[in-house]
């Protein structure tokens, strides 16, 4: 029976400590010695050398996260540490000599591209992937450390209605479980509406608007439109009113008045 070498049984922090001393034991590298940082324009630098990304990617998407534009053969250990938003932090990483670690066992794995750089590859992605990859990343010359915050985009549910409220029409607009936050106008832009939103323990947005239908307001080219960053257009939803709808109040009114006439045209009789 094949016994695990030792090196295989070698944690990942004692396995990148033993990298680090090589390079500064070959390499001459140094405390204060300027590591090289790959930023693109979405980057900021935090202490240390670290770069910060910020980046959303649509539901069901397939994701690829580059931690460096260093080639695979300047590499030598490339470790991320998965700190989800909804889940146990895992790692996946891989050293020169192909020796690998998942423990996350969701999907996600870490290849290469043609011009052999190095990526994370997310299938499928989820509200679960949601959360911050750290990578760092040594290559022959010093180390690199990346900060990803990954968020993900998900469309709304849209639907929209007339319903009653005190005894007065009010109409509807209902954008529900999006993330981020839809944003949702009405075609009548002068009449007093109420929005809420409301945030769901997952970090979905429901949002919700009611306009109020005034005396005489014309209904019949009534719309809302909702905005949300997955779409590329917005969502136009027009309002009808039911054939058998009833407006009560109006009829009540008329009936009030009919009742006041006919009490003055007896009283006018009786005299």
């Amino acid at each position: 029976m094949n016994m695990p070498s030792l090196m295989d049984r070698l944690p990942h922090a004692f396995l990148l400590m033993c990298y680090c001393f090589t390079y500064v034991s070959v390499y001459g590298l140094g405390p204060g010695t300027d590591h090289n940082t790959s930023a693109s324009f979405n980057d900021s630098s935090i202490g240390d050398g670290d770069v910060v990304r910020h980046s959303a990617f649509n539901e069901g998407s397939d994701v690829d996260l580059t931690c460096s534009n260093k080639t695979w053969k300047e590499t030598l250990y490339v470790i991320w540490t998965i700190q989800l938003k909804y889940r146990n932090e895992c790692h996946i990483s891989l050293d020169d000599r192909g020796r690998g670690v998942d423990t996350c066992k969701d999907g996600k794995s870490l290849t290469y591209t043609s011009s052999t750089q190095s990526y994370l590859h997310i299938p499928d992605f989820t509200n679960g992937d949601e959360g911050v990859y750290k990578c760092e990343l040594v290559y022959k010359g010093g180390s690199e450390r990346y900060e990803i915050s990954v968020a993900i985009t998900v469309p709304p549910r849209t639907s929209a209605w007339f319903d009653q409220q005190d005894n007065k029409m009010v109409a509807v607009c209902k954008a529900e479980r999006g993330k981020p936050a839809a944003n949702i106008l009405w075609s009548h832009a002068g009449n007093i509406s109420d929005v809420k939103t409301s945030s769901e323990p997952d970090g979905f947005f429901t949002v919700e608007s009611r306009l109020k239908i005034s005396e005489g307001m014309d209904t019949e080219n009534l719309s809302c439109t909702i905005s949300h960053p997955y779409w590329r257009e917005e969502k136009i939803l027009e309002l009808k009113l039911p054939r058998d709808y009833v407006h009560w109040p109006r009829i009540l009114t008329v009936v009030a008045v009919l009742v006041i006439l006919a009490g003055f045209l007896l009283l006018y009789k009786r005299k």
